[in-house]
């Protein structure tokens, strides 16, 4: 199984609650997809100018394809969230998020070809990024990371990523079993991803 079959499919079961993004660059560097996806609940009473609170939820996704996951690759995905996705995509180059932000998950998705080593899937179990704001009054952002490896099927997660698990390994089941990829759901429909601007 290839890591763009596979991403092809995965793009799809997120298709129905994200807006994908393709590809996408970031610091001069392509990537093959990024998914965002935004929630906001309001409390009011009786009419919705009586507003009591409103809370906004966001999640960013983006997906990195490579032969072989190693040390490099966490390192640039340090820098990834650190330099882009934390002070681009929650804090909008701003000092704190806006107002009524609750929480951002930055979601790190990486496709690769061959199984990570023992020594590196400890790694990617321990990593950890989050971030708070003015006390999490102005909310929180945190990092789940996700590997999948097609040669052998592997999903290693952080912690914070272990409920997206059972998400990537029927998506290894799904390709198998030849279901609609979003490639072919935007033809049939005869709809393009989003352009990053």
């Amino acid at each position: 199984m290839k890591n763009t079959d596979y991403l092809d499919r995965l793009l799809l079961r997120y298709a129905g609650t994200f807006n994908i993004y393709m590809p996408y660059t970031i610091h001069g560097k392509e990537y093959p997809a990024y998914g965002y996806f935004f929630s906001s609940v309001e409390k009011y009473v009786l009419v919705r100018e009586a507003n009591m609170w409103t809370t906004n939820s966001h999640e960013h996704i983006l997906f990195i394809t490579v032969d072989e996951m190693d040390d490099d690759t966490l390192h640039e995905i340090r820098s990834i969230l650190e330099d882009y996705m934390e002070p681009k995509l929650v804090r909008e180059d701003k000092k704190y998020p806006a107002k009524n932000h609750m929480y951002s998950y930055l979601t790190i998705a990486v496709l690769s070809e061959k199984p990570l080593s023992r020594m590196l899937s400890k790694k990617v179990r321990k990593f950890k990024y989050e971030k708070g704001y003015l006390f999490n009054f102005r909310g929180f952002c945190q990092c789940r990371l996700i590997c999948a490896s097609m040669e052998d099927e592997g999903i290693v997660a952080n912690y914070q990523a272990r409920r997206l698990k059972k998400l990537y390994k029927e998506t290894f089941a799904d390709v198998r079993a030849g279901k609609k990829t979003f490639s072919r759901q935007c033809e049939e429909e005869g709809i393009q991803p989003f352009r990053q601007e």
